[in-house]
């Protein structure tokens, strides 16, 4: 008999966090790995965070505050749904957590019960199944694939929905493929959840700030304000600010809610770092300017990578509207054998021999719930994604 939970077994490790501790292990034994994986800025913490958490340290601000959050930085959450997203909360409507993780799996930890049903549209961001199996609810992926840009129609949406189902886990920009969805399909979304009332929405906004060309974000409780009462607006300063390691994420939500996912948070790791909570408060009170900077260092990258990539054999990758990751098809190269005399059978295949014959580190897209493709995160070096990219072509033209 294991002496560990038979829940755990229901879960899998995070493979993101796998593969880049993969690149990480192979470039500390002297191999030469250019790793795409990790799904953060390249860019340093804005000069004005830092400064507001020295200034905090030295202030003495660093004792335990209370469970979900500081007043000040519930205020400036208030203030920046207010100003960004045109949606009206009060403090008492905000929880404040270690990261946009904890968030999440706080509110799926107080609301589901056993044989509860989430859906959640692949490809997805890697940790939302298990978080829904680690709380005892059931995980239900909808497959939105390449043809309709990686979205979920309102035709899938209805077809997945049943007496069971509570929530819809909701991610724009997305997070593995940077697919962003329009205010009109949006709406064609939220009509559907309006026929469904017992039917909660959690929305992942982390990449709001990261949107480019023509593409303008909005979320599910600004789209229908009909949804606002069974709506939990999560977010976090972590992608926009580059403050991934203060690990800082928030959510508005209805009072029940927040308060039951205080209880939890109340009994697992209680406050956020009282520091990183006061440098979140300068994030979203102070200068908004480096952001459009920022984005215009990511779309140079995301034009570069999506042109080289589309340049490799058997490859097709579409052009994203935010986030930093693209998540191209290897369709063209399954079946195909590497020098090495590996067989691509599937995309999982293709990234280990890809990192092993090409020293190139990618997330495999079965990871995502959605084959075959892979994950890159642009959110390094244009000489790196240079280098990388140029070995993938070569990879893919040395396949046979």
């Amino acid at each position: 008999m294991s002496f560990l939970s038979t829940t755990l077994a229901r879960v899998k490790p995070s493979p993101t966090i796998a593969v880049t501790n993969k690149a990480r292990e192979l470039k500390a034994a002297g191999k030469d790995v250019i790793g795409l994986g990790a799904g953060e800025p390249d860019f340093d913490t804005p000069q004005n965070i830092k400064d507001a958490a020295k200034a905090a340290i030295d202030a003495g601000k660093t004792k335990y505050t209370a469970v979900d959050g500081i007043p000040e930085l519930k205020d400036a959450i208030c203030a920046k749904l207010k100003r960004d997203n045109g949606l009206d909360y009060t403090p008492a409507q905000i929880s404040v957590a270690t990261g946009g993780k904890q968030i999440l799996y706080n509110a799926l930890m107080a609301t589901l019960n056993p044989g509860d049903e989430v859906i959640i549209p692949a490809p997805y961001w890697v940790s939302y199944p298990d978080m829904v199996l680690l709380a005892g609810g059931e995980p239900v992926a909808v497959e939105c694939g390449i043809e309709n840009s990686f979205k979920m129609t309102p035709e899938q949406l209805e077809a997945a929905i049943t007496p069971k189902t509570k929530w819809l886990i909701f991610n724009s920009p997305s997070n593995p493929t940077g697919a962003g969805y329009t205010w009109d399909e949006l709406k064609a979304l939220t009509d559907v959840l309006m026929r469904h009332p017992q039917v909660w929405v959690m929305t992942d906004d982390m990449y709001e700030h990261l949107c480019y060309d023509d593409f303008t974000f909005c979320t599910p409780a600004e789209v229908e304000p009909g949804l606002y009462d069974r709506t939990l607006t999560c977010n976090g300063v972590s992608k926009a600010y580059a403050m991934t390691g203060w690990r800082i994420g928030y959510a508005a939500g209805p009072v029940e809610l927040i308060g039951a996912m205080r209880k939890v948070q109340s009994q697992s790791t209680s406050n956020p770092c009282s520091v990183s909570q006061w440098a979140a408060v300068e994030a979203l009170n102070g200068t908004q300017d480096y952001i459009p900077e920022n984005n215009k260092i990511f779309v140079r990258r995301r034009d570069m990578v999506v042109q080289m990539l589309n340049e490799a054999d058997g490859i097709v990758c579409p052009v994203p509207e935010g986030a930093f990751y693209v998540y191209p098809s290897i369709a063209g190269c399954i079946g195909k054998t590497t020098p090495a005399g590996v067989k691509i059978t599937d995309d999982e295949v293709f990234a280990t021999a890809l990192l092993e014959e090409k020293g190139v580190a990618v997330v495999f897209g079965a990871a995502f719930g959605l084959s075959p493709n892979f994950r890159v995160s642009y959110a390094t070096s244009d000489e790196a994604l240079h280098q990388a990219c140029t070995r993938i072509q070569d990879f893919c033209a040395s396949l046979s």
